[in-house]
């Protein structure tokens, strides 16, 4: 039985090949529709999510199984106290396999190394969220045709922003990837980003505060918005969420195959002006997250699909 906490628990080639079933599934889903026929899939969020609490169920459901589970701490055990780790050994019995979002990081490995099913870490605090990470892989490569000789720009909230984080720890496997921070400085990437990992391994990548001066550049541009929930104080969220705004008029300056890619929700950080510009994949996206999650549902429950 294998959980996923990081994505650092696929390595490439598992993730090569979860990609490849990924677009197996999208291009024949009834072939698959029926693989998880009496399989349950639990959800248990303990933070508000829409997308990817729906994204778990709408893949788990085109599959053929069912879904049970909570959408936030107030409606579970929590509330009076109950732990992950009992929690998890409880989910043990009804589920085949969780799906686990919590405020607090490390809560899913806790619930990893208590839990007899499968266990999938859909985010916790600002550390990690693999399954995203797998969607913004499977996007870009979908709709690029490749993942190495890129030049990745990321902007907004890189020091809070969990999806950067874990996406940046999977491009450092591909080639000739090549990283653009843009960001205001207290929103720069976090120490153990650039020292222990770029640094370490010898990425190239650049940081800078102004958005208009890189778009020529990039082949992808990863927004992400100013996330209110991991601020201390209101005053430095206001003035810093609105520090970037794409927007018709710089889309201008990008080149004409540049994507641009949110893990989503979207609050002021893209016009929606932009939504009609072809390399705006945003929606797109949420599409693929869902068959990548598919695709690993499948591969987690071990069941026969010719990977």
């Amino acid at each position: 039985m294998k959980s996923v906490i990081s994505p650092l628990d696929l390595d490439v080639e598992e993730v090569n090949d979860l990609m490849d079933l990924g677009s197996r599934i999208m291009a024949d889903p009834k072939k698959y529709s029926h693989m998880c026929d009496g399989k349950i899939l639990a959800t248990l969020f303990y933070e508000p999510s829409t997308r990817t609490r729906l994204s778990f169920e709408a893949a788990m459901l085109r599959l053929g199984g069912k879904t049970m589970g909570f959408a936030s701490a107030d409606s579970s055990s929590a509330t009076k106290g109950e732990t992950v780790a009992d929690t998890i050994r409880v989910i043990s019995s009804f589920a085949d396999i969780c799906a686990m979002r919590h405020p607090k990081e490390g809560a899913p490995a806790v619930a990893a190394a208590n839990s007899t099913i499968p266990v999938i870490n859909a985010g916790d605090g600002g550390h990690q969220h693999p399954t995203q990470t797998l969607t913004d892989l499977f996007t870009i490569r979908s709709l690029k045709g490749r993942l190495d000789n890129l030049v990745v720009g990321f902007c907004g909230d890189l020091k809070f922003g969990r999806t950067v984080h874990s996406l940046i720890r999977a491009l450092v496997n591909y080639k000739n990837v090549r990283f653009i921070f843009i960001s205001p400085k207290e929103l720069m990437i976090p120490d153990y980003i650039r020292n222990d990992l770029l640094i370490e391994k010898g990425i190239p990548f650049e940081e800078v505060t102004q958005l208009e001066d890189i778009l020529p550049r990039l082949d992808i541009l990863y927004m992400t918005r100013v996330q209110r929930e991991r601020f201390f104080n209101e005053e430095d969220y206001v003035r810093l969420k609105d520090f970037y705004i794409l927007d018709k008029k710089k889309m201008e300056l990008a080149r004409e195959d540049m994507l641009v890619l949110h893990p989503l929700p979207r609050v002021n950080e893209i016009s929606v002006e932009v939504d009609k510009d072809p390399r705006a994949v945003y929606f797109k996206q949420v599409e693929y997250g869902m068959y990548i999650r598919m695709a690993l549902i499948l591969h987690l429950l071990e069941l026969d699909t010719g990977i």
